[in-house]
C-alpha cells in the first residue's frame, strides 16, 4: 500500500517540509511516484521513518541517524549506550537543578522580601550573583552546611539580615585596615579576623569548623564572584583576595595545633 506525503504527515505527526527534507537529505526517500509525480510511502518507508523519529526523539543528529540506519547492527548498540550515559547525565543536572529551584521557591515564600531601597539599605553594593548561587548549590548539593544554612538564610527576618550585614560591615572595615596597614597574613591580627569570620558563618548560616572555613576561602581565590560576597568590588584591591584566604588557612592551622572549639563556635 501507498501513502501521499499528506497522509504520512498526518499520521505521523511531522511536517510534510520535515518530509520533504528527509528526502532532500538522503535520509528517508520515497519508493515510489504518482503517475503526477508526487511522493508515495511504502509500509516499509514508514518503518523507515518511525526508526528515524524514534532517534530524533532520543536526540540524534540526521547525520548520527544516517550513519545508524546504514549498518544498524554494527551501529546502533554503540550509540544508544553512548546516548543513554548522556541522558543519565543530564537527568542528575536537570535534578540539581530542580533542588535548586525549590530551595529558590522556598526563600522566596517565607515573606522576606525586600524593596529595591530596603536592599540597598541592608545589603549596600554586596550584590548576589545568581549564576554564582546557582553553581554553589550544584557544588555543595550533598552538603547537610550548604542545605542548613539555605534553611536559616530563608528564615531571617528583615532585621536579622540588616544586623549581620552590619556585622559583616564593621568586619570587613578591620579586614581592610589590616591589609592596609601591612599587618601579616599570618599575624595574630588577620587570624582573629579569620576567626571572627568563621563565627559569623556559624552565627548566622552553618556550623562552620575550620576544615570548612578552609574550602570557603580558597572560593575567593578561584572565583571573584565569592569574594564578591564578602568584598564588594568597588572596596578591593590588589592581593586582598589571597591574603584573606590566608589568613583563614593560618587560622585553621591555629586551631589544628590544640585549640578546640568553644560552645559558641558551634
Amino acid at each position: 500500500m501507498s501513502y501521499s506525503v499528506g497522509q504520512v504527515s498526518a499520521f505521523a505527526g511531522v511536517t510534510v517540509r520535515t518530509l520533504h527534507h528527509y528526502d532532500k537529505a538522503g535520509l528517508l526517500s520515497p519508493s515510489g511516484r504518482s503517475h503526477a509525480g508526487y511522493r508515495l510511502y511504502s509500509d516499509t518507508d514508514l518503518a523507515r521513518l518511525q526508526q528515524i523519529l524514534f532517534y530524533r526523539e532520543l536526540g540524534f543528529s540526521l547525520d548520527e541517524i544516517a550513519g545508524i540506519l546504514r549498518d544498524p547492527q554494527a551501529n546502533a548498540l554503540e550509540y544508544l549506550q553512548s546516548r543513554q550515559r548522556q541522558l543519565s547525565e543530564e537527568i542528575a543536572r536537570l535534578q540539581q537543578l530542580a533542588e535548586v529551584a525549590q530551595r529558590a521557591i522556598e526563600v522566596q515564600q517565607t515573606g522576606v522580601s525586600l524593596s529595591p531601597q530596603e536592599r540597598f539599605e541592608v545589603f549596600g553594593e554586596i550584590t548576589f550573583d545568581l549564576s554564582y548561587a546557582t553553581q554553589a548549590e550544584l557544588k555543595w548539593a550533598h552538603s547537610e552546611g550548604q542545605r542548613e544554612a539555605m534553611a536559616r538564610a530563608a528564615a531571617h527576618t528583615k532585621e536579622d539580615w540588616r544586623q549581620l550585614m552590619g556585622e559583616a560591615t564593621a568586619w570587613r572595615a578591620e579586614l581592610l585596615a589590616a591589609f592596609g596597614e601591612g599587618e601579616p597574613s599570618d599575624g595574630e591580627r588577620a587570624m582573629d579576623l579569620a576567626e571572627e569570620h568563621r563565627l559569623h558563618i556559624s552565627r548566622w548560616f552553618t556550623s562552620c569548623p575550620p576544615d570548612m572555613h578552609r574550602r570557603i576561602a580558597d572560593d575567593f581565590i578561584a572565583d571573584p564572584r565569592a569574594f564578591a560576597l564578602v568584598v564588594p568590588p568597588s572596596q578591593q584591591c590588589p592581593g586582598l583576595a589571597a591574603y584573606t584566604c590566608k589568613a583563614v588557612h593560618a587560622n585553621a592551622a591555629r586551631h589544628a595545633g590544640g585549640r578546640t572549639e568553644s560552645q559558641e563556635d558551634r
